[in-house]
């Protein structure tokens, strides 16, 4: 923590049965440190991009449920937005937008949105004007890599989510997280509506600097691929579902289903990055809006799960979490895998 600069910190060691190691270390800002400010368990952190995996997990509810299939093309859906498109989208399915596999462009940086007119209505219906306008765009050219990343394409695929189930994204969220599995967490910031909870630090005027929770940066037009916060506890829970299924366990998802999310395409699924060889069996995911930083990592063969969230998400703060990382697995691994 204190060569990563990093005010706040959480990990956890999961097993399909218990929860080896966790904690929560420091302070919610880097500026205030007094018993208000002290890190506790039931802290919220923001997930970034670890929220695609979520996304995709509901998803996999509804294909279970036969509401839609991996397969159903968007435009199927949407023929009404088919004019005005490029063709080179005509194709795309649910499961192309949630492994990155649609060419849609990456909308990972802010200059991206600042091009964009000014959207009006609920989030789910700028989310449906920003769809419109992402679909008027050239599609990537593909290079040797199977896929492209893209936030963008999460907006898409929540779009047909909402469509098969009559529910906006949020709303599925909350049916699906909270009233289903009892699960805490937040939309946006963690201290958006809680000045207590962990503030986001990034570097102003060569600084670490903490950061209110109304700033104008908001993901809310790509919500779906990265602005949820969950508790440690809560997210680890979470986790240990997915390592639960991929053990062979059905649960709130069936066992295929998880080995699907996690492995059913090279290198990227549904929500997961995979490493799937002779000698390792990982999945695993970083989330980094730019203000915090998560990493987790499922190694099914050893059975084991590693998460670590921070408050921060500076080069010099991503160098230390993942030397926390390789040092966990370490301990708790026989075998240390490799991710490269």
């Amino acid at each position: 923590m204190e060569s990563g600069q990093i005010p706040e910190l959480g990990y956890a060691v999961i097993k399909p049965d218990k929860i080896l190691e966790m904690q929560t270390l420091g302070f919610h800002r880097s500026d205030m440190k007094n018993n208000q400010t002290k890190a506790k368990l039931s802290d919220y952190f923001h997930l970034g991009s670890n929220t695609k995996a979520i996304t995709g997990f509901i998803a996999a509810r509804l294909v279970e449920q036969r509401k839609v299939k991996w397969e159903t093309k968007f435009f199927d859906l949407f023929p009404d937005l088919k004019e005005g498109s490029n063709p080179g989208y005509f194709n795309i399915s649910l499961a192309d937008l949630l492994s990155h596999r649609a060419m849609i462009q990456p909308y990972t940086s802010g200059s991206e949105y600042k091009s964009l007119p000014a959207f009006k209505g609920s989030l789910s219906t700028k989310r449906k004007q920003f769809v419109v306008n992402v679909l008027k765009d050239e599609p990537i050219k593909p290079f040797e890599e199977l896929y492209s990343y893209s936030n963008a394409g999460y907006s898409i695929a929540a779009l047909m989510l909402e469509k098969i189930s009559n529910k906006t994204w949020e709303e599925l969220v909350e049916e699906v997280l909270h009233k289903e599995l009892t699960l805490n967490y937040k939309l946006g910031w963690p201290n958006k509506t809680d000045i207590n909870q962990p503030w986001g630090h990034w570097i102003e005027n060569d600084k670490l600097t903490p950061l209110p929770g109304n700033i104008k940066y908001n993901l809310a037009l790509a919500e779906p691929a990265g602005d949820i916060s969950m508790p440690l506890l809560d997210y680890a829970k979470f986790i240990q579902l997915n390592l639960k299924g991929l053990l062979g366990e059905d649960n709130y998802l069936k066992s295929s289903t998880y080995q699907y999310l996690h492995y059913g395409l090279k290198d990227y699924a549904i929500g997961w990055g995979n490493v799937n060889n002779d000698l390792n069996q990982l999945s695993e995911h970083a989330g980094n809006a730019g203000t915090f930083y998560v990493y987790s990592l499922i190694d099914k063969r050893n059975q084991t799960a590693y998460i670590i969230l921070a408050n921060t998400a500076t080069e010099r703060g991503q160098k230390s979490i993942h030397e926390l990382a390789n040092r966990l697995i370490g301990q708790f691994n026989k075998q240390k895998p490799s991710t490269d």
